[in-house]
């Protein structure tokens, strides 16, 4: 990942640590797709096993991964810099 972006200049990470908090947006994702895939398998199966649960939702989880650890991260920045509209229109921010 970039420190800042190439564009505007504005910095990926305002203090060290700053993406601790974007874990707990993570967290939200994967509670709902938990319960997404419990709610479905429940309807079509009936019957839900601990086994079946932690294999589909192990599956899920591993194969947007990458998805889920990105947009966490963008909504995590987007609660503490606000969108100045497009890169061009900007001015560059120093760097540090």
């Amino acid at each position: 990942m970039h420190k800042s972006c190439p564009k505007c200049g504005q910095t990926f990470e305002p203090e060290l640590g700053f993406y601790y908090g974007a874990m707990y947006v993570s967290f939200a994702f994967n509670v709902a797709i938990f319960l997404v895939f419990l709610f479905i398998l429940y309807h079509l199966l009936g019957e839900v096993t601990m086994a079946m649960m932690i294999g589909v939702v192990a599956v899920v989880v591993l194969g947007f991964l990458p998805i889920i650890f990105r947009l966490s991260r963008v909504i995590w920045i987007n609660f503490f810099i606000r969108y100045e509209g497009p890169a061009s229109r900007i001015p560059r921010k120093a760097e540090a």
